[in-house]
């Protein structure tokens, strides 16, 4: 699928600390773009691009036209700095700030790597906004009740784990489930490791991991946790701290601790890739084994890695597909296509994952391409339909 030009790309330096902002606007739909805000030392402008670009892919990927929920346009912002250096609220802040037309009018965004919704909506509030989502409120029937169930949806908990930190990873857990059961494999006997313990890994292990999957290892910023008979993945979940990193006191006999590139030559039968992009390169990919790789995290895996990995059999299930539940959760709840309760988002999750990813293996079966080629052919069947509706940055 060719990309088009996008709608709006621009730089920013903070006139504090000459720390680089970014914004790309992939693609417009009733005028508003969704994406989230990234903040990690080295993010650049072609890193936000490729983002925004999935994020255009994931709204089309959810297109119903029967129902509540539109999908969206779209975009992603992205801030080059370290989120742990004590200057970088100031400098998210003074971002919002600059970008606060764009927020107003266009870009609705949350959290994304190396920042927390809280985080991002304490900042929103300093810099003057009402809302990190306030660009779609015009579109919504009944605003007042759309943002109360919104509200009441971030104020639910399950276990004493917010709603919003589960969502995503249930999705990313779906989309394997659907794999292995389109392959007639056997849960109890598919390993899996997990690079990443925070709100997506972490998800994703407990869904795992309660589906009858061992989860064998788990690595954070310390290192790999690896056991062969498989992890205690709820302890490791109570022992992780607001980054996700585990305390190894709540280690038990037979778990080991490995270096942090260790998960991925793990014996394990599922990877999921649930931390940074451009993990998965042409240098390690000859040491993954396993049958799939679950892209949790956004571009874990290089174009140039994945072609290897296919040439040796190894199913890559695309992150525009995998965790795109992070993402339509907020529009469902939202527009009124699913209500707060947990049960009930987890429910309209679990089917809508498992449609889209039984439709993309089947497409990619029917086509001899990839599970991302045949994702970005329903896609390219679907955007039209969008603009037909809509315009192209109607």
């Amino acid at each position: 699928m060719t990309a088009a030009a996008p709608f709006l790309s621009t730089s920013w330096t903070d006139h504090v600390t000459g720390r680089q902002g970014f914004l790309v606007i992939d693609r417009l739909v009733r005028g508003v773009c969704s994406g989230g805000l990234r903040m990690r030392q080295g993010c650049g402008l072609d890193e936000v691009a490729g983002l925004a670009r999935g994020m255009t892919m994931k709204e089309a990927l959810h297109y119903d036209p029967t129902a509540r929920y539109i999908p969206l346009g779209g975009a992603k912002g992205g801030i080059d700095c370290d989120p742990h250096d004590p200057a970088a609220y100031g400098v998210l802040v003074r971002y919002l700030r600059a970008m606060r037309p764009y927020i107003e009018q266009f870009w609705t965004t949350g959290e994304d790597l190396g920042l927390t919704q809280d985080r991002v909506d304490e900042a929103v509030a300093e810099a003057g906004l009402v809302s990190s989502i306030q660009a779609v409120y015009p579109l919504l029937d009944d605003e007042g009740a759309a943002r109360r169930r919104l509200t009441d949806a971030f104020a639910a908990d399950v276990e004493d784990i917010g709603l919003d930190e589960l969502v995503g990873g249930c999705g990313v857990a779906e989309s394997a489930l659907t794999a292995l059961d389109r392959a007639e494999v056997p849960y109890a006997s598919t390993r899996v490791a997990v690079q990443g313990l925070g709100t997506m890994g972490g998800a994703t292990a407990r869904f795992l991991s309660r589906a009858g999957l061992p989860v064998v290892a788990v690595a954070d910023v310390k290192g790999t946790i690896a056991n062969p008979d498989g992890l205690d993945v709820e302890a490791l979940l109570a022992a992780r701290d607001p980054y996700g990193t585990v305390d190894r006191t709540a280690l038990r006999p037979g778990d080991t601790e490995l270096p942090g590139a260790a998960w991925l030559e793990t014996p394990a039968e599922v990877l999921v890739p649930a931390a940074v992009s451009y993990c998965i390169n042409t240098a390690n990919e000859r040491g993954i084994t396993a049958r799939w790789v679950v892209e949790a995290a956004n571009m874990p895996v290089l174009p140039e890695a994945e072609e290897l990995l296919a040439a040796r059999g190894v199913t890559v299930l695309p992150d525009v597909v995998v965790n795109s539940a992070a993402n339509a959760w907020w529009w469902w709840t939202l527009f009124g296509d699913i209500g707060p309760d947990p049960d009930d988002a987890f429910a309209h999750i679990r089917r809508s994952l498992r449609a889209l990813t039984d439709r993309m293996l089947a497409r990619a079966e029917a086509d001899g391409s990839t599970p991302r080629a045949a994702a970005h052919a329903i896609v390219a069947d679907r955007l039209p339909l969008i603009t037909e509706r809509f315009g192209w940055h109607g």
